[in-house]
């Protein structure tokens, strides 16, 4: 066994490790036999399957698509099950508790609340039932041994009209468990730009937010996010990468957008599973991370659907520690990167680096001492 196959984490230490959350929808990571059950609650009878491992598969082979608009078909059955206080406290309590299971110590979860009006209920319900569904996922969470903060993104979609009135919503619950606004959906056709008054009141309003960009759309989307819409963070923004070039010699240049954005020090949401199954990467190997980090851009590591990607934070690093040898050091690294970029003060973010992030990877950095030490021990001749 060599040194570097000796510092590469294992899946237990992996798990155990403290991380940070910033791109996941709620209505991308519910358990299969919770849909199973709201779906009987509700009467709904479109599931294309009833067997909970079944089901499961399903959704991740129909995720496996390629494009993006048929990924986000997938989407259908699960808002369908969350149109009522019930199943919304439920889905967020379960998604908090799964989240704190697998090592996660803070989570920004994003989701539209206009997608869940179809039973009658109001704009503000569906956000107090999804709050109070994380401080009961939290509570459950602690009395299980594992503690875990999370905040809510509301998110518009790029395709309706209601940005404006989701960012004013998401102004007014900004100190009740919602943390800032994101907009989602299909890219191609829908500019972030069509929703400049909803980013210029959360502007003037000192607000957080994120734009998904970048992700299938190319440059274009990214520029707009930033320059015209002003994002705090970038959700995905993989596309940066096709404004650097790699010569032969491996030589690197950076474009002007490129530059700005590693100069700025401005957050992308990475998410390589999902990268991959929307074709905006071929391969793990081929994922635009492992340059950009070599080149100290601002990279989070997030599951965005855990659902439809089968996919957990945990499983996310494991594929980067698999492909690019990546240490306790990197994770270290990225998960920093993620606490600084969350949106909660400064104070609290600097709290959570200094007292639970680096405490956590010092103490799983020292099993790897121990372990050296024995191992050395154990070979010597007396």
């Amino acid at each position: 066994m060599t040194s570097e196959t000796l510092n590469l984490p294992t899946p237990d230490q992996i798990r155990r490790s403290p991380k940070v959350l910033l791109h996941d929808h709620l209505d991308g990571g519910l358990r299969p036999g919770t849909i199973i059950e709201l779906a009987q609650e509700a009467g709904y009878e479109s599931l294309p399957e009833t067997d909970a491992d079944k089901l499961g598969i399903w959704f991740r082979e129909a995720a496996d698509s390629g494009s993006l608009p048929r990924y986000l078909e997938t989407f259908a059955h699960t808002c369908a099950v969350m149109q009522t206080k019930a199943a919304l406290f439920r889905v967020a309590a379960e998604c908090a508790e799964d989240l704190a299971e697998d090592g996660v110590v803070y989570a920004e979860i994003r989701y539209a609340p206009e997608q869940h009006l179809e039973a009658g209920l109001t704009l503000e319900e569906v956000v107090e039932a999804v709050n109070d569904g994380f401080r009961e996922g939290e509570r459950r969470a602690k009395a299980s041994g594992h503690r875990i903060r999370v905040g809510a993104l509301l998110t518009a979609m790029r395709h309706a009209a209601r940005a404006l009135e989701i960012a004013e919503l998401a102004n007014r619950y900004r100190d009740n468990g919602v943390v800032g606004f994101d907009i989602a959906g299909a890219e191609a056709g829908f500019p972030p730009t069509r929703h400049l008054d909803a980013f210029e009141y959360l502007k003037r309003e000192n607000n957080h937010f994120t734009i998904h960009a970048g992700e299938a759309f190319g440059l274009p989307s990214i520029w707009q996010a930033l320059q015209w819409c002003g994002a705090d963070r970038l959700g995905h923004g993989v596309k940066i990468i096709d404004d650097i070039e790699v010569a032969a010699d491996g030589s690197v240049k950076l474009g002007r957008l490129a530059s700005y954005v590693r100069d700025k020090r401005i957050p992308l949401e990475m998410c390589p599973t999902s990268n991959l199954q929307t074709a905006a990467a071929a391969s793990y190997a081929e994922h635009p991370i492992g340059l950009l980090r070599k080149l100290h851009f601002r990279l989070t590591v997030n599951t965005d659907n855990r659902l439809m990607s089968g996919t957990s934070m945990s499983r996310e690093f494991e594929h980067l520690v698999d492909t690019f040898g990546y240490t306790l050091d990197d994770m270290q690294w990225f998960t920093v990167n993620a606490m600084k970029s969350a949106f909660i003060p400064f104070d609290e973010r600097l709290a959570m680096i200094n007292e639970v992030i680096k405490p956590g990877y010092a103490e799983l950095k020292s099993e790897w001492l121990f372990q050296q030490t024995a191992s050395t021990s154990g070979s010597v001749s007396v």
